[in-house]
């Protein structure tokens, strides 16, 4: 062999391995996931769950959060930034179901699967899908739960209604009519907080869902009637500041909190007594079913499809009480905080 050719035949064999090698790099998935913040919990576990799929199967997550809840402009940036980023899906909670839809009719013309974790777009085909719990039968297993332990007494009830915001997002909405649903409250308009006319709710009042926003909003409604005995919780942080707000003029003993979510923070206040009741959710799952929802579509273009009955994939729900009525499936503290997160 000619020795003045050897370099060339290792420059031009060192081509071909390369060219080989892109194929293998392109075919790697990468997958956007986008939540309302990354400091609550849920959200902590629900990347956790996302992060820990996408290593599984060889794809690539990128993450993104809003800097609070209710920041859409930062998740419109998000999705611009997936988009150039070639994503084949997003997984978003949407922090404003409705004006984050412009957003994603761009990504889904691009070819992008979007799927709404946690909280349903509006409309909720917006979305190519969503995988979430059933908001609303979370908020009626808490509101049925209220009622059957309060008997007779439920009828004189005097309730707080402590939501997240004043926007209708779905999840908010989805849960509050789904308990007022449960205690037996009629609701005028199914796609707003606020509707009813039941003169046992005292009222409503924004939260933010944090625990500052729940005391402050529980300081308001005590003001409004220091006789509340009731007080639904859009999620467990909000129940813990409304304990708080009660616990600072003696009425804690006389008044039932219940609440959604499922976090090892709420689970241990069931346990306490703080909290009488909480629905579970599950973010780890929603998360690691959408990483492989994109991944299916990434190879075949198959697009996930609803839960029998429902026009999203249901991720479960478990009711969590130490105090169980007759009639309605709950788990106690002591088995949920092992199956809790965050």
């Amino acid at each position: 062999m000619n020795i003045t050719r050897r370099p060339l035949l290792l420059a031009a064999s060192a081509l071909v391995a390369a060219s080989l090698a892109v194929p293998a790099q392109a075919q790697q998935v990468t997958i956007g996931l986008i939540t309302k913040t990354n400091t609550n919990p849920f959200f902590v576990k629900m990347r956790e769950g996302a992060e820990s799929k996408a290593k599984a199967l060889g794809a690539k997550l990128l993450s993104f959060a809003g800097k609070f809840d209710g920041d859409n402009q930062s998740q419109v940036e998000a999705i611009e930034s997936l988009i150039s980023a070639g994503a084949k899906g997003i997984l978003i909670t949407p922090s404003d179901s409705a004006a984050i839809v412009p957003a994603v009719q761009k990504a889904r013309a691009k070819g992008i699967l979007v799927i709404a974790l946690d909280t349903p777009l509006s409309p909720a085909n917006a979305a190519d899908a969503t995988f979430a719990t059933d908001n609303f039968k979370a908020g009626e297993l808490i509101g049925m739960w209220a009622r059957d332990t309060l008997g007779d007494k439920a009828k004189s009830a005097k309730i707080a209604m402590l939501d997240l915001s004043v926007n209708n997002i779905t999840v908010d909405v989805l849960r509050d009519t789904g308990f007022l649903s449960g205690f037996g409250i009629k609701v005028n308009d199914p796609k707003r907080n606020g509707s009813e006319t039941d003169k046992r709710v005292v009222g409503h009042e924004v939260t933010a869902g944090s625990e500052e926003g729940g005391r402050k909003a529980m300081e308001n409604l005590l003001q409004k009637d220091p006789g509340v005995n009731v007080v639904y919780t859009i999620n467990e942080p909000a129940a813990a500041g409304a304990y708080q707000a009660l616990k600072a003029v003696g009425r804690t003993k006389n008044t039932l909190i219940v609440s959604v979510d499922g976090g090892c923070p709420g689970v241990k206040n069931v346990k306490s007594g703080a909290i009488g009741a909480t629905s579970m959710q599950f973010p780890l799952l929603m998360a690691s079913q959408g990483v492989d929802a994109v991944v299916a579509f990434a190879k075949s273009h198959t697009k996930p499809v609803a839960s029998p009955g429902l026009d999203f994939t249901n991720t479960g729900v478990v009711l969590i009480t130490d105090k169980p009525v007759k009639g309605l499936g709950s788990t106690g503290s002591a088995e949920g905080l092992k199956k809790c997160w965050g």
